[in-house]
C-alpha cells in the first residue's frame, strides 16, 4: 500500500517521481529535494548555505504534508555538487536537525539536477 505526498509548499516533481510516498501508513520516503522556492520555481540563491536551507525546506513541508516532521526522520541522503561545500551545509543541516540526529550518508556527485550545488533525500516513520 502506497499513497502520494504532494505539496504546493515544495517544488513539483521534474520528473516521473512523486514529492513524497507514504508506504504501509508507517514509512514516509521524501524524494531528493533540489533548492527550488515552490513560490517563484528558481533556486532560492547560488551559495550552498542558501540552497541547503531551501532543500531541508521543502524536505520538511513535504513531511507536514504527510503528518510528519523532521523530528521522524530516520535517514538522509545528501548529494553535494562539490564535497568542498561539506562544512557550510553541515552547518545549516544541524540548524534543522537537532537532539537524536537522523542516519545519514553523503556523497559529491558528477552533477545535480538544474546545475544545483544540493540535493536532499529522506526517510521517517510516523
Amino acid at each position: 500500500m502506497k499513497k502520494e505526498i504532494a505539496t504546493k509548499n515544495a517544488p513539483s516533481a521534474i520528473g516521473p517521481y512523486s514529492q513524497g510516498i507514504e508506504a504501509s501508513g508507517t514509512t514516509v520516503y521524501v524524494s531528493g529535494q533540489i533548492p527550488i522556492d515552490p513560490k517563484t520555481g528558481e533556486f532560492a540563491g547560488d551559495d550552498i548555505v542558501t540552497q541547503t536551507k531551501q532543500s531541508l525546506t521543502n524536505v520538511k513541508n513535504i513531511l507536514a504534508e504527510a503528518g510528519c516532521s523532521l523530528d521522524n526522520v530516520v535517514k538522509t541522503t545528501v548529494l553535494l555538487a562539490d564535497i568542498k561545500d561539506f562544512g557550510p551545509m553541515n552547518e545549516v543541516y544541524g540548524e534543522f536537525f537537532k537532539g537524536v540526529c537522523p542516519a545519514r550518508a553523503c556523497f559529491q556527485v558528477a552533477a545535480l539536477p538544474k546545475g544545483a550545488l544540493v540535493e536532499i533525500e529522506a526517510f521517517a516513520v510516523k
